[in-house]
């Protein structure tokens, strides 16, 4: 069903591609919009090891809510900021494509840790922040979970 790398020789190992997940702080998360066009938006996320899924904060209804009412098949990129290369000219960037489908989190308990996870990946020396927001905010925050039926990690030269 997913096709294979055409430039394999450039491919990342699955550890790879979940250290980029883990250490990068935004990526681009693409689903079916409107009228057949697709719909992408950057966002925060949060990589949890214990399951293996990539976790969204937001609002509970609007665009990307009633995209995925209609299809929960999605996209989700995510890339370094890249180092100088050693030996070309440009950047050596690092870029881990994500194919799923989202669900939101039902458990209460669950999605608020969740959101608690995204929050201190963002602002880990601020935990007391993120408790108040967590709080401010159990009644009306909405978590999605993406199980990965795909990832591939692709390691380039921008040169």
């Amino acid at each position: 069903m997913f096709r294979p790398m055409r430039r394999f020789r450039q491919q990342m190992t699955d550890d790879e591609c979940i250290r980029v997940l883990k250490e990068e702080r935004r990526g681009v998360f693409s689903m079916h919009g409107d009228d057949g066009y697709p719909y992408g938006i950057p966002v925060n996320f949060y990589y949890d090891e214990s399951d293996g899924k990539i976790y969204l904060h937001g609002a509970g209804e609007g665009k990307k809510i009633d995209s995925l009412k209609a299809d929960s098949r999605v996209c989700f990129c995510v890339y370094t900021a890249g180092e100088k290369a050693k030996v070309k000219r440009g950047l050596d960037v690092q870029s881990v494509v994500v194919f799923g489908h989202v669900d939101v989190v039902q458990d209460r308990a669950k999605a608020l840790n969740e959101c608690r996870n995204v929050g201190l990946k963002y602002f880990p020396d601020d935990p007391e922040y993120i408790e108040e927001e967590v709080k401010r905010n159990e009644n009306v925050v909405c978590i999605l979970a993406i199980t990965i039926d795909h990832m591939t990690g692709k390691k380039v030269n921008e040169s």
